[in-house]
């Protein structure tokens, strides 16, 4: 807390994130009272500047919160047509029939979208039922009354780059609530501050992440095949990391090439993003490329802990939604339904205990839907595959993992009970002297392309005059302990280019570029040292996703 006089504004409900989550909570809260007041603080430029997805859609949340979403014009256009599985080789690739597959992971029914401009036009419905969103502003603070969440401080501008008040210093608002919905997405700063002070994690597996990395092409229309979905494994992560890709036709030509590396590899030689670029030079990925051109980048942090990692989700006055709460089904990649879901739950909770007259209180009714209702149902069929792909590696979870997926969807129950994840991806990272480094071919700049090339196409800004937004704990350590032990990883695991090591030996230094960052979180979850902590930047900065 700080000792700055700021003004305050009064609402019922304060919702921090305009995801799926946080959108859909407006939505429901006001489609139950519209006389409440309820507010969405997003920290992008714009509604979905920040939102970056595969995405299939599996649209069960939107048909619950808006029925005659096709009516309203939502921008859900393209539904699947096709359904491919392989495992790559270097050279070839395998394709998985669909018949083995547990019928849960089907597309049939699903859309290809972008979740960007999904968000885009959920915001254009909670506006014009009266929600108030007000994008740009940066929510960096919880505002506390003892153990209760009684707000956040939003829209504070102009801190020179030492942490002082500048000359146009703006000290923000406390945005304060009857309840304060926290829908950040994964490892979002203030959830993470919640979880610290209310110890939200004891009693539950360690959250487990990926790093999702994503490009889009417009390809020779000769190639393109509208409403085609294609996943992959195996080359070329092999037995270095788990993980997979996507490559989801839309329309106009578009498609989406996703690469998604597990954030448990024990290899800190590893170097995600050059893994996704040398991906793409695979024979059957690289024909589909060939002629076409990449239009736009960036990343995310997935959560991929599932049933077994889902935290509590309630403190006095405040809860987790969507990726805040690790809500992913990883097997089925999709988590968008689920996010929605938890915002149409936790407004219900919300709006009832308003109407009973109660406030700043713990909405244990939400909890007890979140893990009795749909959302159970769709993480609990799965909840294995996740820890035996970590503890088995990649086939023996496929064929395991399946047979898992099958007797939970057929009979409700598991041959191997719930399986726990292991340490957390930080501990996961081994020491350099006992892996060997990866060369990795040079990017070739029309189907490769070097991490700032890229970034220029994630469209990112951040104003260079404020205090560096990725705090290190102990300035001395990535050269002190990361260098000699782990050869610095965040080098490699950041997807941006933020983080380099310049010089050598007595004049090795650690730089942070901050400008580049995605606010993708990976450096928060990786760090070996856990000396990264993510904050948010001011309000506006960061990645202007065009319709990621």
């Amino acid at each position: 807390m700080t000792d700055v006089t700021r003004e305050s504004m009064e609402y019922d409900v304060v919702i921090v994130g305009a995801g799926p989550a946080g959108l859909s909570a407006a939505i429901r809260l006001k489609q139950i009272d519209p006389e409440l007041e309820v507010v969405v603080l997003e920290k992008g430029s714009e509604v979905g500047a920040h939102i970056l997805s595969g995405a299939v859609l599996d649209t069960s949340g939107l048909d619950q919160l808006i029925p005659d979403w096709k009516d309203k014009g939502a921008p859900i256009t393209v539904p699947v047509k096709k359904d491919n599985f392989y495992v790559l080789g270097e050279a070839g690739a395998m394709r998985i029939p669909n018949w083995p597959m547990p019928r849960l992971m089907s597309n049939h029914g699903k859309y290809i979208v972008s979740m960007g401009n999904v968000c885009r036009w959920m915001a254009e419905q909670a506006e014009a039922l009266g929600v108030e969103i007000f994008p740009g502003m940066a929510a960096s603070e919880i505002v506390w009354d003892g153990d209760r969440v009684a707000g956040v401080v939003a829209g504070e501008f102009g801190k020179n780059p030492d942490g002082t008040e500048g000359p146009g210093y703006e000290p923000g608002m406390e945005l304060r609530g009857k309840y304060v919905m926290i829908a950040e997405g994964v490892r979002g700063s203030l959830a993470k501050v919640m979880m610290e002070k209310h110890n939200l994690s004891d009693g539950h597996c360690p959250q487990k992440f990926g790093l999702g990395m994503k490009e889009i092409w417009e390809i020779d229309p000769e190639k393109h095949r509208e409403g085609t979905v294609t996943h992959t494994m195996g080359w070329p992560l092999g037995g270095n990391a788990g993980g997979g890709s996507f490559i989801y036709h839309l329309e106009n030509n578009q498609v989406y090439v996703g690469f998604v590396v597990h954030l448990n590899y024990e290899n800190p030689h590893l170097y995600p993003y050059m893994e996704f670029q040398r991906f793409k030079h695979h024979p059957m990925v690289a024909e589909l490329l060939e002629g076409g051109k990449r239009v736009a980048y960036g990343a995310r942090a997935i959560s991929e802990g599932g049933w077994q990692s889902i935290p509590k989700l309630t403190v006095p006055g405040a809860v987790l939604l969507g990726c805040s709460a690790g809500l992913v089904n990883v097997p089925r990649i999709k988590g968008n339904h689920n996010a929605m879901l938890s915002g149409i739950a936790a407004a219900e909770a919300a709006a009832a205990a308003i109407k009973g007259g109660r406030s700043g209180d713990e909405l244990t009714e939400y909890e007890t839907d979140l893990r009795s209702g749909p959302i159970a149902e769709d993480l609990k069929k799965v909840r294995n595959v996740k820890p035996m792909w970590s503890k088995w590696g990649m086939v023996p979870s496929l064929v395991l993992g399946g047979l898992d997926m099958w007797t939970n969807d057929l009979f409700g129950f598991s041959l191997f009970g719930t399986l726990k994840h292991g340490k957390s991806d930080a501990k996961a990272t081994g020491e350099a002297k006992n892996f060997k480094p990866i060369d990795y071919p040079k990017p070739d700049g029309k189907l490769s392309f070097d991490r700032l090339t890229n970034v220029s196409f994630s469209f990112t800004n951040h104003e260079e005059s404020q205090p560096c937004h990725l705090k290190l704990k102990d300035a001395s350590v990535p050269i002190s302990v990361n260098l000699p032990k782990y050869d610095e990883p965040a080098q490699r695991y950041c997807p941006a280019g933020v983080y380099e090591v310049v010089g050598e030996g007595d004049d090795a230094k650690f730089q942070i570029n901050f400008q580049n960052c995605v606010h993708c979180k990976t450096c928060d979850i990786k760090d070996p040292s856990q000396n990264i902590n993510w904050t948010t930047p001011q309000g506006g900065d960061g990645p202007n996703y065009p319709n990621m």
